[in-house]
């Protein structure tokens, strides 16, 4: 019963009053909520549906990245392979010497024989005399090669930077120079080949996109197969690097002994108008080309144009015998001078000399009588005169795959057809101009039996097995019949055979004509200033090559085309049938040496 009283006494616990309901809070968290929901709802519709181009793009931008392939420049190589041109990597050097944790001496002491064994000249008090003229950006190189700059990270330096680039190197230094132009630091090319040729020497591929991670890695899982590789076509050359060397030290030689103000050689293979070798001083370095004279840049060989004088009377004697004026063995009457429109014309040895009497055609040219020569076109119909120079292309453009070649110059079919004084000078090669590379082109139509063919240095694209891959097409002319080139090769053997020995080799028949004319400038000829020439061709009973030499402005009182031009191309000629393995027509005799020889 106790217990029973106990429990009932007990106070029940009591609950907390109910709180009273406030609806405007309860409506103002539904409202959030809903518009919470509302608002996400509406970031997912834009997200999804309205910004979804935008997204992607960005998307695509994050994760893609577009590589534009940069890819060195084709080699350019000679027709035996020898490496004439090539990209190769090479690093610029900065210094930033308030960066330096070394002394500027230690730098300073480091650097100097890592940059002479990199081709630079200096040394150590060069480089802290630099360090301390600045406190940055201090350019000390720009051609470093990779070995070197290995060399520079190997010292862990700070203050040293390098950068990389592609640069073009000239293995033969200045051998090809004024042919191939060359590439400037900032990747442009300059003249020459290089400029001429850009899009054959430039590889390129397509822009390529590829995929990279977050930090920016590239992911190869998409890259095209061949995206590392490149083609390994090279530009091949007609030249021969042996023969363009002996022959500019051939020339070198005899503008050195006859002080003369430049030169040039040209050797042309006339069966295809393939060129084997194209010398012209002075020249330079295209490694260094910012230590050029700049008027070396211009091959003058090619844009220089000049009066060719008597190497051009044995075209005249072709257009006569080809027009019918003259018939090879008829005579022609030297008077020594005459007077022609008023104007007195007069043989180069007229004062010494006088008049050489009758004369047969061939001893026209062995005498290189003009008075001979003026009365064979005076033989011509004026008209038909014209025309036939036209035809041989002089005043014409130059078809050839050489950059910058100047056109020459003709008067015009009215001022030769109405002025008799005009035609007598042209009949022994002034009045007109030329190029020297057009004359070796228009006695290659002599050598090869009357067709015109396209001076040309460019072979081919060829892979690295050596084969063709791209072959340029070369147009040809005919200007003469073969029986009247035949002629007048005859004659141009007897020439060389009888009054330019110099210009003979023992056991080989050579046909030439030697040439020395006034030079002109600005139409005006210059007192004393002379232009000499030898023309060769070898071997002249079956022709494969001519050979012309001009040198400029040569000093001294017996200077001639014989005794100056004629001497270059014996020598060239020589180097020629040696390493082309050209026969000698009469092996009795080969080894003996030639009157006047230079050894």
């Amino acid at each position: 019963m106790r217990n029973r009283t106990r429990r009932s006494r007990r106070t029940p616990a009591l609950l907390p009053p109910p709180q009273p309901v406030h609806q405007f809070r309860l409506f103002i968290t539904w409202l959030l909520l809903v518009l919470g929901m509302g608002g996400m709802g509406y970031r997912l519709y834009y997200l999804q549906i309205r910004d979804t181009a935008n997204l992607l793009e960005r998307a695509n931008a994050q994760q893609n990245t577009v590589l534009h392939p940069v890819l060195p420049r084709r080699q350019i190589v000679d027709r035996f392979g020898t490496v004439l041109a090539l990209d190769q990597p090479r690093y610029s050097l900065y210094a930033h010497p308030t960066l330096f944790s070394e002394s500027l001496e230690d730098v300073a002491t480091g650097l100097a024989p890592l940059l002479q064994g990199g081709g630079m000249e200096t040394d150590a008090a060069t480089l802290l005399a630099q360090f301390m003229s600045q406190d940055s950006g201090i350019r000390l190189s720009d051609s470093l090669p990779e070995s070197v700059a290995d060399s520079i990270r190997n010292l862990g330096w700070n203050g040293l930077d390098l950068e990389k680039h592609q640069q073009r190197i000239y293995p033969n230094g200045t051998l090809f120079s004024q042919i191939l132009g060359y590439v400037d630091w900032e990747g442009t090319a300059q003249n020459g080949l290089e400029a001429s040729e850009l899009a054959r020497l430039t590889r390129s591929k397509p822009d390529t996109t590829a995929r990279r991670m977050g930090n920016g890695t590239l992911l190869p899982d998409n890259l095209p197969l061949d995206f590392l590789a490149q083609d390994t076509l090279k530009l091949q050359l007609t030249l021969d690097s042996r023969l363009q060397q002996a022959t500019q030290t051939i020339l070198q030689a005899q503008l050195d002994k006859f002080a003369a103000k430049r030169g040039a050689v040209i050797i042309m293979d006339v069966r295809d108008g393939s060129l084997l070798a194209l010398a012209t001083l002075p020249t330079y370095d295209a490694n260094h080309y910012y230590d050029a004279n700049f008027d070396y840049f211009r091959n003058w060989a090619l844009s220089d144009l000049y009066e060719p004088g008597s190497t051009f009377k044995p075209l005249n004697v072709a257009i006569a015998l080809e027009l019918g004026g003259i018939q090879a063995e008829d005579t022609i009457y030297d008077e020594g001078q005459i007077q022609v429109g008023g104007w007195p014309i007069a043989n180069h040895d007229f004062e010494s000399a006088g008049g050489h009497g009758v004369l047969s055609i061939t001893e026209v040219l062995k005498y290189s009588s003009n008075m001979g020569m003026v009365h064979i076109i005076q033989s011509l119909d004026p008209g038909q005169y014209h025309d036939a120079l036209t035809r041989l292309g002089i005043g014409q453009p130059l078809e050839t795959d050489l950059p910058q070649v100047a056109t020459g110059y003709l008067k015009s079919r009215e001022v030769m057809t109405t002025s008799s004084a005009d035609r007598a000078t042209t009949s022994f090669g002034q009045g007109l101009t030329v190029t020297p590379l057009q004359m070796v082109q228009l006695h290659g139509a002599l050598a090869n039996g009357g067709r015109r063919v396209t001076p040309h240095i460019i072979q081919g694209l060829v892979d690295s097995k050596g084969e063709q891959q791209w072959t340029p097409d070369y147009p040809e002319t005919d200007v003469f019949k073969p029986e009247t080139t035949r002629k007048v090769l005859d004659m141009m053997e007897a020439v060389v055979r009888d009054s330019t020995q110099v210009a003979t080799i023992p056991g080989y028949r050579i046909g030439g004509k030697t040439g020395t004319a006034q030079k002109a400038e600005n139409g005006v000829y210059i007192a004393g200033a002379k232009i000499t020439s030898f023309v060769g061709i070898v071997p002249i009973e079956q022709p494969r090559y001519v050979v012309f030499a001009v040198v400029d402005e040569p000093q001294g009182a017996n200077t001639f085309g014989s005794t100056v031009a004629a001497p270059v191309v014996r020598q060239v000629m020589e180097t020629l049938t040696l390493l082309y393995g050209v026969q000698p027509s009469d092996p009795q005799v080969v080894g003996t040496n030639p009157p006047g020889a230079i050894e």
